[in-house]
């Protein structure tokens, strides 16, 4: 997986984060709902990756 491609999935992991925390804080369930979405994307992105790392070697 390249530098950037880690980047790029940590920003958006912590990205969903931060809107799942402020959609609980606020009670906006649409917001908190959007963070868990971008949390499983980016999951899926890593996994991919690690999947696309590991034929590599």
């Amino acid at each position: 997986m390249g530098l950037d491609d880690k980047i790029k999935n940590a920003a958006e992991d912590i990205a969903g984060k931060a809107k799942e925390a402020a959609g609980k804080v606020t009670g906006n369930e649409k917001l908190e709902a959007e963070g868990k979405a971008d949390q499983v994307k980016a999951d899926a992105k890593k996994a991919g990756e690690n999947v696309k790392d590991a034929f590599k070697n």
